[in-house]
């Protein structure tokens, strides 16, 4: 059974063995160690992983590959890796002066070196297709003896490797939680009662929350049965019509002729072919957030749902 893991690109679990298949027998846990990838040699933090998780991931039909841990880092290594981390910052800036010779229409995002030095990645977005052939022959004139790879990735994949805090508080879903980017439009943003203004609904990669995706069987369910804004409802109080709904409360408010705004609960309200004299926003936004000092057009919701070149799994 599995004893000490690391986390790699987004967060991704993956068990430490030693030579090939043997257990680590000497103490890792919370300390720098030097493992090989499929990308070469590269420095990870390690941790002591619980035997409950160890199970759940032996009994897993999606394992992730295991990677082969080499030593804990020496003080030696540790110099070598902060004078890597220098290169990476030079190396960056170089690829991008190149980039910008050749009039090449890419934004480079992050470099990053194999501690063995055999590789170098060079990461970044593009809008379309880059023709980097001789950009690549300047690179191998001037990272010799290392292997170039030049990576197309999308404005999802750019968030989910260079980290941060989202709006909630928490760290990325993309770079942390969330395996896989599912295909997110406005109309879930609607059907929520959120407000429709790019500030409110969009992540820092410019794109809509990965999130909205969450809860939206809930409010789905949710809102079987609830009267739609705008309609005329019997309620105790008489009638009127509604000006919004609280899904997950499973309440409606409606507004009455003399301007009064009260809540009710599905049950307690009726709908009815009649009309009355109420003027009802309809499109008023479901909760307390209001987008007055923002306005939104077609096409900035349009790029909100692109998802072309979004992301790539090329991480």
């Amino acid at each position: 059974m599995i004893k000490y893991a690391v986390n790699y690109l987004k967060n991704t679990f993956h068990p430490l063995i030693k030579n090939g298949d043997g257990n680590i027998e000497e103490d890792i846990d919370g300390k720098l160690v030097l493992v090989r990838t499929e990308k070469g040699e590269e420095v990870m933090k390690a941790f002591l992983v619980n035997k409950e998780v160890a199970e759940r991931f032996e009994k897993s039909e999606k394992k992730t590959e295991p990677f082969e841990f080499l030593r804990v880092m020496t003080q030696e290594d540790m110099m070598i890796y902060e004078e890597l981390k220098k290169e990476e910052v030079t190396s960056f800036f170089k690829c991008k002066e190149l980039a910008q010779k050749h009039n090449l229409a890419m934004n480079l995002v992050q470099c990053r070196i194999t501690f063995d030095r055999r590789k170098i990645s060079f990461y970044y977005t593009a809008p379309e297709r880059v023709d980097f052939r001789e950009l690549l022959k300047d690179l191998t004139q001037v990272f010799k003896r290392m292997r170039i790879d030049l990576r197309h990735i999308g404005v999802r994949d750019e968030s989910s490797i260079m980290d941060g805090v989202g709006i909630c508080g928490k760290p990325f879903c993309c770079s942390s939680s969330l395996r896989k980017f599912e295909s997110i439009n406005v109309k879930l943003a609607k059907d929520q009662g959120m407000p429709i203004a790019p500030s409110k609904i969009s992540g820092t990669c410019g794109r809509l929350l990965c999130c909205l995706t969450y809860e939206y069987s809930n409010y789905i369910e949710a809102a079987k049965g609830m009267p739609p804004v705008g309609s005329t409802v019997m309620t105790p109080s008489g009638l009127g019509k509604v000006c919004f709904i609280q899904f997950l409360n499973n309440s409606v408010a409606v507004k009455f002729e003399d301007g009064k705004i009260k809540e009710f609960t599905k049950e307690d309200i009726e709908m009815v072919d009649a009309d009355v004299n109420v003027d009802i926003e309809v499109n008023r936004i479901n909760n307390n957030y209001s987008t007055d000092d923002e306005k939104v057009d077609a096409r900035q919701l349009k790029q909100l749902e692109d998802d072309k070149n979004s992301s790539t799994g090329n991480v």
